[in-house]
């Protein structure tokens, strides 16, 4: 038996009608900056209106900060942390998909942490004092990040019950990592009913990251037994529930499911960590911000499992998921690119094209080198070390005309 630590000290609520008992929990402030997108999904499905209800019932007050984008960027974190200050809000809840939990804990981070001009005077913090990589200073953060409350209302990243947290920057085209053991979420709820009304398409990009995501951590090459035996059962029930979440967006079973597999992920990514095809796909959508992540993640992944496959680095663990995804009777690895295809194409993904982003060729040398600096953490984690001309090719191989 390997040895491994396992840390996840947040509160959990998981399952149909959980949101009705957020006001019965313990808490970890009296006045909340209440964070979600500038859409209008939540609040034109009334999602919003009931966390206002359960906050409102046991007396804790709350400003809406409405802003944050898809890929949460810089600018928007360092805004929503200074008006967290100056409403003197003790804690942030954030009610959304992975871009809102991300976008809080960086918002977190810069309402405890401000900065100051020249002349010494206090100012708005910067998220890019504290983010890993590229252009960021990855300073250790001073003071302690403001209590994190999350309601997801998407199956993807997990982030409701990991330290992690995933940035943008336009002017750089830089998306970097953050990352601190105090940027656990306090209490998560995981309510598979908030999930019912994701559009067939947005359900497929985010429930493929959830798979991914346990994908990447069981090839890891630094996996640990605690987190075989949850990305194991993270993939099992991703790949099972994808499909009908998709054909079926109201079957609160597979919803239900995919939920679970969805946050599976995020413990997984405690255990170990995301690899290489992760790491690529933030330079797409750094460069391209529009380009949802999940989309991203599809259409390379079928060429970077390739090419482990090739390199025979772990075949054992290929077979595995080929036969957690379905296929029992899977004996090698390839099989897995085979199961990978299917699920693919069964989810309606399979006619996915960069150039529907404004992606092209002649960006990818530029997407390699931004990948390898920006993400060298996850590079890392690969069980086959990917070389600047890997990443090309292996944009290469998943451009379609």
């Amino acid at each position: 038996m390997e040895s491994f630590t396992f840390f996840a000290p947040t509160r959990l609520l998981f399952g149909p009608g959980k949101l009705n008992e957020l006001g019965d929990q313990e808490l970890p402030g009296k006045r909340a900056l209440l964070v979600t997108t500038g859409g209008k999904s939540v609040k034109a499905n009334g999602y919003l209106a009931r966390v206002e209800a359960q906050l409102d019932r046991v007396g804790v007050e709350h400003v809406l900060f409405d802003r944050i984008e898809p890929n949460p960027l810089r600018d928007t974190v360092n805004a929503g942390g200074w008006m967290a200050r100056v409403e003197h809000c003790d804690f942030v809840l954030a009610l959304g998909g992975g871009s809102v939990m991300d976008g809080c804990k960086g918002i977190c981070v810069v309402a405890a942490n401000p900065g100051h001009d020249v002349e010494g005077n206090e100012v708005a913090g910067d998220i890019w004092d504290y983010a890993m990589g590229g252009t960021a200073k990855g300073l250790p953060i001073p003071n302690d990040p403001l209590p994190l409350v999350c309601v997801t209302t998407t199956a993807g990243t997990g982030s409701e019950v990991d330290a992690g947290a995933v940035l943008s920057c336009e002017e750089t085209d830089e998306k970097l990592r953050l990352g601190n053991p105090r940027l656990f979420p306090s209490l998560s709820v995981v309510d598979p009913e908030l999930m019912l009304t994701v559009p067939s398409h947005l359900t497929a990009f985010q429930g493929f990251d959830a798979l991914f995501h346990c994908v990447e951590c069981y090839i890891n090459n630094a996996h640990t037994p605690m987190g075989d035996i949850i990305c194991r059962e993270g993939i099992r029930s991703a790949a099972m529930a994808l499909p009908a979440c998709v054909h079926d967006g109201f079957d609160l079973h597979a919803r239900t499911q995919l939920a679970f597999a969805n946050t599976l992920g995020g413990y997984a990514m405690v255990c170990s960590g995301c690899a290489g095809c992760h790491g690529t796909e933030h330079a797409m959508s750094a460069h391209h911000h529009d380009l949802p992540h999940g989309a991203g993640l599809i259409m390379i992944s079928v060429a970077y499992h390739q090419h482990m496959i090739d390199a025979h680095v772990c075949d054992d663990r290929y077979v595995d998921m080929a036969r957690l995804m379905g296929n029992w009777l899977a004996s090698k690895p390839e099989d897995f690119i085979v199961e990978l295809e299917r699920l693919i194409d069964e989810c309606n993904m399979g006619d996915l094209k960069m150039s529907d982003w404004g992606i092209t060729p002649d960006e990818f040398d530029a997407m390699a080198s931004n990948a390898l600096d920006t993400n060298d953490a996850l590079f890392a984690h690969d069980p086959a070390q990917l070389s600047h001309d890997d990443v090309v090719n292996i944009l290469q191989a998943s451009w379609v005309e």
